[in-house]
């Protein structure tokens, strides 16, 4: 993984120069160009059908150690116009979620596959009798060290990566290291993350994933602003006007990471941190700046070929036994003809 070269003996004794690229999709474009994370509206128009086309519905959540059937019914909810179900979950305390998930959603779809590294997992569901669809799935963990205190606070990323109706699709979620000062810390992890999944299956043949999705905690907080002032916009309705604070399209506009990738606009409130129990932000002593730290990002390789439409990016405000709120998206992929 990354952008070093390997040398391999060709014919005649000639050596060739293969460079060996992320398998996950690059944080970087090529040299002289800069995209940052561009963001998409989100249309509410999904004309679903399973015979073209490829329909995602996405969900993210940090768990703080704390589940029940009935937040996990909530999270995915009753829309079941869509391929693929994919769900991360950061701090997972039980192991019974995957069989929450799938009683969840037992009448339209069944697990395809998982990828669990202690509290940080990842599920992909598929609708029944999908097997003639999915080819070379495969399955990757990449910890970044640390608990963050408890061993359910796992940092690092799982991801999965399926062929699915002919689209080549990796999925990754992660657990990012927390706190506001930190941001070069996780600049690092998503860069070495992107490096290092499904380096083991390298083939400087095989054709790259043609998506990459990105979901999870990524831990990126709201700079150069205090917590009160931020909840007095919170309070308002006017917190559109936190994003230009917001540490991941910052870090993205100085080509740190997630250059050419995707985002929905930020409509909904701040996501984290939850007083456990309401839908008021943090009254401890920390006093923490609300910021959106739960994320869902995408990149197409070729714009050409592939065309994405987001009709769905929102925040799941009624789960509360979390310090965080879910995020779901919901994505349709295309053949450009």
């Amino acid at each position: 993984m990354g952008n070093f070269s390997t040398t391999q003996v060709s014919g005649k004794g000639r050596r060739s120069k293969l460079k060996k690229k992320s398998a996950v999709g690059s944080f970087s474009n090529p040299v002289g160009t800069h995209e940052g994370i561009k963001t998409v509206e989100a249309d509410n128009l999904c004309i679903f059908s399973r015979n073209s086309g490829l329909c995602i519905c996405i969900v993210t959540w940090n768990m703080n150690g704390q589940v029940s059937s009935e937040d996990l019914v909530e999270l995915i909810g009753r829309n079941r116009r869509f391929d693929l179900l994919v769900v991360g979950l950061q701090e997972v305390a039980r192991d019974n979620v995957a069989q929450f998930l799938q009683d969840a959603v037992v009448e339209t779809h069944e697990l395809v596959g998982k990828a669990v590294m202690q509290s940080l997992q990842l599920y992909v569901f598929g609708p029944k009798n999908s097997d003639l669809f999915i080819k070379d799935l495969k399955v990757d963990k990449h910890s970044v060290g640390g608990f963050g205190g408890m061993m359910r606070r796992k940092k690092g990323a799982v991801a999965i990566r399926i062929c699915y109706k002919e689209f080549r699709i990796v999925f990754i979620t992660c657990h990012l290291s927390a706190h506001a000062r930190n941001v070069e810390e996780r600049n690092a992890q998503c860069r070495h993350i992107s490096q290092s999944l499904f380096s083991k299956y390298w083939n400087p043949y095989a054709r790259p994933p043609q998506i990459t999705i990105w979901l999870g905690d990524l831990n990126y907080r709201l700079q150069g602003i205090n917590t009160h002032p931020a909840r007095n916009l919170i309070q308002r309705n006017l917190h559109g006007l936190l994003r230009s604070k917001d540490q991941l399209h910052q870090e993205a506009e100085r080509r740190q990471i997630f250059n050419g990738y995707c985002e929905g606009t930020l409509t909904f409130k701040p996501t984290y941190k939850y007083n456990v129990g309401s839908s008021n932000y943090d009254t401890s002593y920390k006093v923490r700046v609300p910021s959106w730290t739960d994320r869902i990002l995408f990149k197409i390789r070729d714009p050409d070929k592939i065309t994405a439409s987001l009709h769905c990016y929102e925040s799941v405000d009624d789960i509360h036994s979390s310090d965080h709120k879910p995020v779901r998206a919901h994505i349709c992929f295309r053949v450009n003809k």
